[in-house]
């Protein structure tokens, strides 16, 4: 659309011109769009009015807020993330807008990103997803998620990146700096303690500030401070009786002034209640508050929200002062200028060969092989394999909520099992058969007319005669499963798998699990089968990964993000005692004891443990080295630990290093982690992991002080593959 300039505007965003600043009566007038970004704000600051300032801070449609276009300032458009480039809605609504070009890649969940234990492939992800969402004309990607998986029931988990804070910070950071690269902002989300998603709205987190600082908040400052984020989107909840969205302890002294955040906080939509405490201490951008035109009776919603006229007003009565309007909108302008008016930009590319290539490499190398009994995987290719299971054929890039996506197209895992051997199929049971999701259809007919008896009967029938059995089962996107909105009822996997599985098992020995989740499930058939995959939602390239695993292409080297539990009370957030889910006043009772940090603790042995992870060689570990066996708080120490490759074919081992604080003046866990190296290493060949040990790696956050602080004493350094496969130690001292 053609829009007529001021000529100060003109002037403002004139592109080639090179002059030096000249000033005019109504203020300095940069000439060179390569003046410096701040003062380009302050000039386009000084030229606004008063309604064109609040309209820059609330929503204008679904996925879009005002520019300012008496200025050439433009409009600032969201797409939702973390996945994938949701497809077109209407203006208004959450119904498609019937576009045909704007299917994408669905990349992995994060859960596998995360279990990858790769921030280069977190690099890769984000510049990824990072062209997609510029190709269409997206300057906000909102995400990536960092909330702390606290429990097995979390129904976003599968959107998040684990339940430790070192691993969630080292994966967040290359896959902020891998998206903005491309001039799109991403919106690290959802800040914070969003960790259980049936009472979201409800629920009023309360907990030390030694959790606070040590597991919940370290994602979120790494993305920030060292991802360079350029925006940040408050979660839903409360935190100690104030909802996130207007909290001032999270927004103003620990984002803005601790961490020093100069970028955007926009609102989780719907996530502001009132005008006053969000004027003070709130978010920059509100979205989604009301959003279907109508609620509020007016002929626009959108100035009826909260950061809209009742702002506006309380601005003309004197109630709020300018100079804090003028503090949000250039936090917004800064926000814009960063992207949508980012000089030389590129065009951005939308379902290349390169990012369908990344999403299958990022799929396979994230794949945790949990159990291969005598060898059984890989599959021999050509051999006749039966494959079992409803999620060998649904597609899951559709439903689950904010990441469902379009895709151009979704391989299955059967398709791709399929292209290596003989396949038969048979369904087995019966979980899921929608596949809708707002407008968006897979096209799948998953409808059933066979009982479970009969569907059990077939697949071990056929399992008597199959070189191998691959039931592809685990989690789906609906409700109460892996999905936005609710959380999960329990443990257990749904629709009768537990009982195919070991019947699966008992017909043919050779059976192989491949769990699609984003979340551990109980395994009481664990015993029973030889193999078993954690393969999560891997999106568009999903078949092709998996396959690449099962057939050795591809040497599994993924690792687990979080610890699979025995039963759901083993798990910190169900001890004894405690309730789930949570809808009001909650209080994190197991404080820093979070995942492996609590098993160590109460000596629980879990399934599975945090970085858990087989392959299809071996390593050993040689004896741990360090260059000094005492270190000062300002020094550093080196440890070395040489890593061989002692089977027969290439692999990845991820090394990973725990620290434990032998004597503290605070309970600490029983070991931290706290570096990990991913190393590349062919049969015999051996490869030296150094780690360097400084004192930022020793603090623990001392709540009475209000810092983080580095004792002197005696610390151990434990090396290993997992939390519980520690193989070499090694001990030195703070002064």
């Amino acid at each position: 659309m053609a829009m007529a300039l001021s000529a100060a505007a003109a002037l403002l965003l004139c592109a080639g011109c090179s002059q030096r600043p000249r000033r005019v009566a109504d203020g300095p007038v940069y000439l060179d769009r390569q003046a410096p970004t701040e003062e380009r704000i302050e000039d386009a600051l000084s030229r606004m009015t008063l309604e064109e300032k609040v309209a820059v801070l609330h929503a204008q449609s679904k996925f879009s807020s005002a520019g300012v276009p008496r200025l050439g300032i433009p409009e600032l458009w969201c797409t939702d993330g973390p996945h994938g480039i949701r497809p077109e809605v209407l203006w208004d609504e959450w119904e498609q807008a019937g576009w045909t070009s704007d299917s994408c890649v669905a990349f992995p969940a994060l859960t596998c990103l995360a279990a990858s234990w790769d921030p280069d492939l977190a690099l890769l992800y984000g510049q990824s997803i990072g062209e997609e969402a510029l190709y269409r004309g997206k300057d906000v990607l909102l995400g990536p998620g960092v909330n702390i998986y606290r429990t097995p029931l979390g129904g976003r988990n599968f959107e998040y990146m684990g339940e430790d804070p070192y691993l969630a910070s080292r994966i967040v950071v290359p896959y902020v700096q891998g998206v903005q690269q491309n001039g799109v902002a991403a919106c690290v989300k959802h800040f914070a303690l969003n960790n259980e998603e049936t009472h979201r709205h409800t629920i009023d987190v309360d907990l030390d500030d030694r959790a606070l600082y040590e597991i919940y908040l370290p994602a979120f400052k790494a993305a920030v401070q060292e991802g360079g984020a350029w925006s940040i989107m408050s979660s839903y909840n409360l935190y100690r009786g104030t909802h996130v969205g207007n909290n001032e302890r999270l927004l103003d002294d620990i984002l803005r002034g601790e961490w020093g955040f100069d970028g955007a906080v926009i609102s989780d939509w719907g996530g502001v209640h009132e005008t006053e405490g969000t004027v003070l201490h709130g978010v920059d951008l509100e979205f989604g508050t009301w959003t279907d035109g109508l609620t509020m009776g007016a002929t626009n919603a959108y100035d009826n929200y909260y950061l809209a006229n009742p702002y506006l007003e309380g601005l003309r009565s004197g109630k709020y002062t300018v100079e804090g309007l003028d503090a949000k909108v250039r936090r917004v302008l800064r926000l814009i200028f960063r992207t949508a008016m980012r000089e030389n930009k590129g065009f951005g590319a939308l379902n290349s060969e390169a990012h369908y290539a990344a999403a299958r490499r990022i799929g396979a190398e994230g794949i945790v092989l949990l159990k291969n009994e005598n060898g059984l995987l890989p599959l021999r290719k050509g051999s006749r394999v039966l494959v079992v299971g409803e999620n060998a054929v649904k597609m899951m890039t559709v439903g689950g909520g904010s990441s469902s996506l379009k895709v151009q197209h979704e391989i299955s895992p059967l398709a791709g099992i399929a292209e290596q051997a003989q396949v038969t199929y048979a369904r087995g049971y019966v979980g899921d058969v929608g596949g809708e999701y707002n407008g968006v259809s897979s096209g799948q007919d998953l409808s059933e007319s066979r009982n479970p008896a009969q569907l059990t009967a077939e697949a071990v029938s056929l399992a008597r005669e199959a070189d191998y059995v691959v039931f592809v089962g685990g989690l789906n996107k609906s409700d109460h499963q892996d999905c936005e909105g609710a959380d999960r009822l329990d443990l257990a996997l749904p629709y009768g798998q537990d009982a195919l599985i070991s019947a699966l098992a008992a017909a043919n020995p050779r059976t192989v699990v491949a769990l699609v989740s984003g979340n551990a499930v109980s395994m009481p058939w664990v015993d029973k089968v030889p193999a078993i995959l954690q393969c999560w939602f891997l999106g568009s390239e999903a078949g092709h990964s998996i396959a690449d695993v099962l057939f050795g292409d591809v040497n599994p080297s993924g690792k687990l993000p979080f610890t699979f539990p025995r039963a759901l009370c083993d798990s910190p957030a169900h001890q004894a005692g405690m309730t789930f889910p949570n809808e009001g006043p909650t209080t994190y009772e197991e404080g820093i004891f979070v995942g492996y940090r609590w098993y160590d603790k109460q000596g629980i042995e879990p399934l599975f443990a945090l970085g858990h992870g087989l392959s299809y060689t071996s390593f050993e570990y040689g004896p741990a080295r360090l260059d000094r066996t005492s270190m000062t708080e300002g020094g550093r120490i080196r440890v070395s630990v040489p890593v061989t490759n002692t089977g027969s074919v290439p692999g990845k081992e991820t090394v990973q290093l725990y620290i434990a604080d032998r004597e503290s003046s605070l309970p600490r866990p029983v070991k931290e982690l706290k570096d990990f190296a991913k190393v590349s290493l062919e049969p015999a060949q051996t490869k030296t992991v150094t780690f360097e040990i400084s004192a930022d790696k020793l603090r623990f956050y001392d709540p009475a002080a209000g810092a983080w602080t580095a004792e002197p004493g005696e610390f151990e350094l434990l090396i290993g593959s997992a939390s519980d496969d520690i193989r070499t130690r090694a001990a030195f001292t703070l002064k």
